[in-house]
C-alpha cells in the first residue's frame, strides 16, 4: 500500500484534515451507527413535532423542521429560519446538539424553526453555504401565500412574524440572508430580526482555515467576512438584531465588533447585546446541562415576543 494515500496535505483541527490523494477526514464525523443523529419524530417531552423536507432537489439540500405544542388546528406561529455552526464545515439539524437545542427553542418560544442542512465546506468551497442558504429562504418565502410545497409552512407558520437565527458559521449566514432579503426586496416573509449567536466574522488577521475553504474570497474587503465593507448592509432586513456572546469565547471580540458596526452604519434597527459569564464558545451546544442556557434561552423568547 502506498504510504502516501496517509500524507496530508492541509489539517485544520478540530475541523477536517485533507489528503494528499484529496480525501477529507472531519475530526468529528458522526460514526457509522448514527449515535450522534436524532431521529425526526415526536419529542415525548415537550410535544415538539419534526419531520426532515427536502428543499433544493437539484443540489440535495434538505432541512428539519420543528413545530411545538399544538392545541388549536388553526393556530399559526412565529417562524424562525436557523442556519446552524460548526465552522462552515461540520454540523447539521439532524445532529443532537443542534436538534435538541431547537427543540427546546421551539418549546420555549412557541415558535416553528426551520433548520437548513447547507452543504458543507471543503467540498463545496464558500459561498456555496450562503447560496445554499440564501436559495432556502427563497423556497421557504414560497409559504407566504399558503399555497408553498410543504404542509407544515403553510399549515402553522405565520409568516407575518419571520426571525432568521444562527450560531457561529451559522450566525454569519444569517446575517448574510438578512442582508440579501433586504436588499433584494424579497417578498412574502415579513422579516422582524435576526438573533446572532456566537458569531464567526473575519477578524484582524487572516484565517488559515477560512482562506482554505474561502479561496475565492477578497480578504478584509470581503462583506461576507466583513460586514462593515458591505455596501449593502444598511439595507438589512427586520427592525431589530439580538446579538449573544459568552464571557470566555475568544471569538466574543467579533460579537463585540458587529454590535458596533450595526450600530455607526446607519442600519435603521435596534441592536440588542447579551453575555453569558462564565461560558465558552456554544457552550448550549456543548454543555446542554449548563445553568446559563435557560437564561439564554429566555432572552430569546423575550426578543421573539417583543413588538
Amino acid at each position: 500500500m502506498d504510504s502516501s494515500n496517509n500524507e496530508t496535505t492541509h489539517e485544520f483541527p478540530p475541523y477536517f484534515k485533507v489528503y494528499k490523494d484529496g480525501r477529507v477526514e472531519r475530526y468529528m464525523a458522526p460514526d457509522t451507527g448514527g449515535n450522534h443523529l436524532a431521529p425526526a419524530g415526536l419529542d415525548s417531552k415537550t410535544g415538539v413535532q419534526t419531520k426532515d423536507v427536502v428543499v433544493l432537489p437539484e443540489s440535495g439540500v434538505s432541512a428539519r423542521l420543528f413545530i411545538p405544542k399544538i392545541n388549536s388546528p388553526d393556530h399559526k406561529f412565529p417562524l424562525v429560519v436557523h442556519y446552524h455552526g460548526g465552522g462552515f464545515c461540520l454540523g447539521s439539524p439532524f445532529m443532537k446538539p443542534f436538534h435538541n437545542f431547537l427543540v427546546s427553542l421551539a418549546s420555549e418560544a412557541n415558535v416553528v424553526v426551520i433548520s437548513v442542512d447547507y452543504r458543507l465546506a471543503p467540498e463545496h468551497a464558500l459561498p456555496v453555504a450562503h447560496e445554499d442558504s440564501w436559495a432556502a429562504m427563497q423556497w421557504i418565502s414560497a409559504h407566504s401565500n399558503g399555497q408553498g410545497p410543504e404542509p407544515w409552512l403553510n399549515q402553522y407558520a405565520d409568516f407575518g412574524r419571520v426571525f432568521v437565527a444562527g450560531e457561529s458559521a451559522g450566525a454569519n449566514i444569517a446575517h448574510y440572508v438578512a442582508v440579501q432579503a433586504g436588499a433584494t426586496g424579497l417578498a412574502g416573509p415579513n422579516v422582524i430580526g435576526s438573533i446572532i449567536l456566537h458569531p464567526y466574522f473575519g477578524g484582524k488577521e487572516p484565517d488559515k482555515m477560512t482562506n482554505y475553504i474561502y479561496p475565492t474570497s477578497v480578504g478584509f474587503k470581503d462583506p461576507i467576512l466583513y460586514p462593515e465593507a458591505d455596501p449593502n448592509l444598511t439595507k438589512m432586513t427586520g427592525k431589530k438584531v439580538l446579538v449573544c456572546v459568552a464571557e470566555k469565547d475568544r471569538l466574543k471580540d467579533r460579537g463585540l465588533g458587529y454590535c458596533e458596526t450595526l450600530r455607526k452604519s446607519g442600519w435603521n434597527g435596534s441592536v440588542g447585546y447579551f453575555e453569558s459569564e462564565g461560558e465558552g464558545h456554544g457552550f448550549f451546544l456543548l454543555n446542554p446541562s449548563s445553568d446559563k442556557v435557560g437564561p439564554l434561552i429566555k432572552a430569546m423568547v423575550d426578543f421573539i415576543n417583543q413588538n
